[in-house]
């Protein structure tokens, strides 16, 4: 009989574990472009995801693929550099795989960023959004099936994103000297990019700008009580706001153009959720 999820997860990370130099309390999940952050930590250790057993393995350009433990302004943490996704094909069990194991290896807070299309008329390519609230438009949900260890069948998302954590943001913002724009993010399964017609509904819902990811780790670490906040890096104006056609390496040029004001806002917030998160 094949195991369950949760043993999946616990042997991952006992497999994990003994290979890090500390206990992490905060997570990081680095989206399309965003994954150099982790080159930088102190003191760090990488596991190629090949290492950890039952990992799935992303396939898009972009996400390097290795668990990565270090020190961010004091705090110790683990970082997915790269993760999966629903359109390479993998499950949505698969998906938040990497998510879980953060948990299960000690993290009681989870930042996670994403590569997005912006939709709300002020952004611009290059702008940064704190995550207020999503919108689950993929079709499916990652506690659909048998549920997760002891976890609630019903997880109330009635503050999926941490309200002292979207505070910290902000002051980690002001302090970097970087505007932090807000939103509600739209997840949509990809991998087509959205149409001008679908932007203009997704508007309509009240979405600032849209993905293809994070919303399935957020509502499987809510199930876990894990603490979450997120940031997009605006890498592109969504179907139909700009002239120019969409494409991945534009994304992923215009994500790594952001990296400086990123990696400043994202070590200062680390430092301030590693209060609550030790």
């Amino acid at each position: 009989m094949r195991d369950g999820q949760h043993q999946r997860v616990k042997r991952a990370a006992a497999s994990v574990a003994p290979r890090l130099r500390q206990r992490p309390c905060v997570g990081l999940v680095l989206g399309s472009g965003l994954g150099e952050f982790a080159d930088d930590l102190a003191e760090l250790v990488r596991i190629p995801y090949a290492e950890i057993p039952d990992m799935p393995r992303p396939l898009v350009i972009g996400h390097a693929g290795n668990l990565c433990s270090g020190i961010v302004s004091g705090v110790p943490v683990v970082c997915l550099q790269g993760r999966s996704h629903l359109y390479e094909g993998h499950s949505q069990e698969s998906v938040v795989f990497g998510a879980r194991l953060l948990a299960e290896l000690g993290c009681t807070v989870v930042l996670l960023s994403n590569a997005a299309g912006g939709i709300h008329v002020s952004f611009e390519a290059g702008d940064l959004m704190l995550l207020t609230d999503h919108l689950n438009l993929m079709g499916d949900n990652p506690l659909r099936g048998p549920n997760y260890a002891d976890g609630p069948r019903f997880p109330d998302l009635g503050q999926a994103y941490d309200l002292e954590l979207l505070a910290f943001a902000r002051e980690a913002a002001r302090a970097s000297g970087v505007t932090l724009r807000e939103g509600v993010y739209a997840a949509m399964l990809g991998p087509s990019y959205e149409t001008p017609a679908e932007i203009r509904m997704l508007r309509t819902l009240g979405a600032d700008a849209v993905g293809m990811s994070t919303v399935p780790e957020v509502i499987a670490l809510r199930q876990m009580a894990v603490r979450v906040g997120a940031i997009s890096c605006i890498t592109n104006l969504a179907a139909g706001l700009s002239s120019q056609p969409l494409n991945h390496a534009d994304v992923e040029a215009t994500a790594r153009r952001s990296r400086n004001a990123f990696g400043r806002v994202l070590s200062r917030w680390v430092a301030l959720a590693g209060t609550v998160g030790a």
